[in-house]
């Protein structure tokens, strides 16, 4: 019974989709001398406006409006459970067609935008690049060049210790020098344990030989390494998303799965 106008009026209400909160903006919509309203408990208990209506009829309530109370007794409402999930997997399938739909022209405009940013991303290492193979060229001939002087330090150790041996001295004589020289030698690789906390393995000494050539050749050019890996990383990160794009929408789905999806028939080839 509207209080302006003291007549009935009907509501028409989804029980699984609208709210008591539905319900009292109708009725204040179509009576304007609507001041107050408001649904409670028989115990008492204000009842939320985000209840459904469903949940409402369960049990008997009062609605308030304005200074008048009303006793409802809702009818018994034959209402089939399975039904709210049946519209949840229809939500489901709407917002899986909605995204496949405008799957495309979004697809199309991040694949811009990754190539653009490839590009940038390119054009910013380019000299990093140039300057890199220089320096990777340098280091690699000093880190060659130490390596066959130190073949020709042992080659003129061996030829020293033979001709002293041989020619000017005997062995009875070079046979303590030789220990001390392996010794030494001993010693020179203990040292380099005791500075780099590594063991003396050649590739590796070669390749530390190589790393520390490079960094001192790249400070004196202002070559930014920290910079450059950055970018690289960039760089692989926007072609693996780039190539992650490219295939069958992006997605976990197959071309055949969604036009299932989308016409309920695989695609034809």
């Amino acid at each position: 019974m509207l209080p302006s106008r003291d007549e009935r009026c009907l509501f028409t209400l989804r029980p699984l989709t609208d709210t008591v909160g539905t319900f009292l903006a109708m009725v204040k919509d179509e009576d304007g001398g609507v001041e107050h309203i408001s649904v409670y408990r028989k115990d008492g208990a204000k009842i939320s406006k985000a209840t459904t209506i469903d949940m409402l009829l369960h049990d008997d309530f009062d609605l308030i409006i304005n200074s008048r109370k009303f006793s409802v007794t809702p009818p018994k409402l034959d209402i089939q459970r399975d039904e709210e999930g049946n519209l949840a997997k229809v939500k489901d399938l709407v917002s899986q067609l909605y995204t496949q739909m405008h799957l495309t022209e979004w697809q199309a405009n991040r694949e811009k935008e990754l190539i653009k940013s490839l590009e940038t991303i390119k054009h910013e290492l380019a000299p990093y690049q140039q300057l890199k193979e220089e320096l990777v060229d340098n280091a690699n001939k000093r880190a060659n060049n130490l390596t066959w002087l130190g073949l020709g330090l042992m080659g003129v150790q061996f030829g020293a210790l033979a001709r002293l041996t041989w020619w000017e001295y005997s062995w009875d004589i070079m046979e303590p020098v030789t220990y001390f020289v392996t010794y030494g030698t001993s010693m020179v690789f203990f040292a380099y344990y005791v500075l780099t906390k590594q063991e003396y393995i050649f590739p590796d000494a070669r390749d530390r030989s190589f790393l520390l050539h490079f960094h001192k050749q790249a400070r004196k050019r202002n070559y930014d390494v920290e910079h450059y890996n950055s970018l690289m990383a960039k760089l692989n990160q926007a072609e693996k998303d780039l190539e992650k794009l490219r295939q069958p929408l992006g997605l976990s789905l197959s071309e055949t799965e969604l036009q299932t999806l989308l016409f309920g028939k695989e695609s034809k080839q």
